[in-house]
């Protein structure tokens, strides 16, 4: 046979086999390609009262959706890190999460130091990254003042500006109306995320109808408060206002057993935890706290489901930082299928036009234009705030009315403010 004829009939076993090759080769990377995951990194503070409640929301989250089949049949895998809360951990932790284990989103812890460390490391390996809890302005500040470096990260949490004024919005209408409060005093642990906190109290709580008569900053190492109780029930205040997240047990302890006569509210990130009361040994009886969300409080239809199946899954209620990573989760997968693709600058596109009604609320982000670029936006018809107290072992919402489930008390050494 010639070479001629040999090459015609090789070309027609070739047509003869291309049918059976072509679906081998489909079998081959087709199916693998659809069913590799979607992989997400979450940061966290695993033994922390607050950070502990992030990848447990994440995980739960996840399941959920991949119940129901994935994300445009794509599975989603968590891929956790404990941070331990260190900044230089979780640096290593995002390093590794990116560059070996290939994850497509991180979410990342709930103190602000944290994030401010991990923020120059979105931008240089470009993978999108959203905090669920930690509120320092500078974040979405950051984001606003170096856009194009800067994009990748979320704040997918309030800001201290506007925690301050969720904080000054119940006090003027439950404290200062019903308590006939006053004057308050402000007492907040020295950290990142209350420095623009405290301003903002500064600003707003005189405009709520509450002359600030002290001022109190303490290091989160702080073993002994009797001086600084001291020091603010010399000024005879009718509150203390709090920004505590990384402390929480020793100063409410030491305030129930001190017996201050002074009501405390506040930002009180610990006492979000359902497991506040037993740390603190029934010393948070009476405490007031500013929340995004508490369990059996019907924020959205969504709010105490989650809560729900977290409690019966891990044994307690979320933290606030639970609900906001629950939400993360969702709000991202419909970025990803909104985007179409896990390419990082379609998915920062696709998350910048989240409109999410999630756990604790209407989540949307603010723009590039806005000075808390890529924060979740704050006021009615978004995300506003629950004020609950510890009263009897439980957390009770007293406020907004709306959604409120029960009625404040006075912690047991307050007296109403005299008029």
């Amino acid at each position: 046979m010639s070479e001629t004829a040999r090459a015609v009939v090789r070309r027609a076993q070739i047509r003869r086999m291309l049918p059976a090759l072509l679906a081998a080769g489909s079998m081959l990377t087709g199916p693998a390609r659809a069913a590799d995951p979607i992989k997400i990194g979450v940061i966290a503070e695993a033994q922390s009262v607050a950070g502990a409640s992030i990848p447990q929301a994440v995980q739960l989250a996840a399941d959920e959706i991949n119940a129901k089949g994935g994300i445009d049949g794509r599975q989603i895998q968590v891929v956790t890190y404990d941070d331990k809360s260190s900044a230089s951990d979780a640096v290593r932790a995002f390093q590794r999460a990116v560059s070996e284990d290939k994850v497509n989103l991180v979410i990342a812890s709930y103190i602000s130091e944290v994030v401010l460390a991990l923020m120059p490391w979105a931008a240089r390996l470009k993978t999108p990254m959203i905090t669920p809890g930690a509120a320092s302005n500078e974040i979405s500040v950051n984001v606003h003042k170096d856009y194009a470096r800067n994009k990748y990260t979320f704040h997918g949490y309030l800001t201290s500006h506007a925690l301050a004024q969720a904080v000054c919005d119940s006090a003027k209408e439950v404290l200062v109306e019903k308590l006939k409060a006053k004057t308050a005093a402000i007492m907040s642990e020295d950290a990142a995320w209350t420095r623009p906190l405290d301003a903002a109290y500064q600003e707003c709580l005189p405009k709520s109808g509450l002359k600030v008569v002290e001022h109190v900053r303490f290091s989160p190492d702080t073993g002994d408060f009797t001086p600084i109780y001291n020091k603010i029930e010399a000024a005879k205040p009718d509150l203390i206002v709090t920004g505590i997240a990384h402390v929480g047990v020793q100063p409410t302890v030491q305030w129930q057993n001190q017996q201050v006569p002074i009501a405390m509210t506040g930002i009180s990130g610990q006492a979000t935890s359902s497991t506040f009361w037993a740390n603190t040994n029934g010393g948070t009886q009476g405490v007031l706290f500013d929340s995004v969300a508490l369990p059996g409080v019907a924020l959205t239809e969504k709010t105490i489901p989650f809560s729900e199946a977290f409690t019966k899954r891990f044994g307690g209620a979320p933290s606030y930082a639970g609900f906001m990573a629950y939400d993360a989760v969702y709000y991202s997968a419909e970025a990803i299928k909104r985007a179409g693709s896990l390419e990082a600058d379609k998915l920062v596109e696709a998350l910048e036009k989240t409109d999410y009604v999630g756990t604790v609320g209407h989540l949307k982000f603010y723009g590039k234009d806005e000075p808390f670029t890529h924060s979740i936006q704050y006021g009615p018809g978004l995300m506003t705030s629950v004020l609950g107290q510890w009263q009897n072992g439980k957390q009770v919402a007293i406020w907004p009315a709306a959604t409120a489930n029960g009625a404040m008390i006075l912690p047991p050494a307050v007296k109403p403010a005299v008029q």
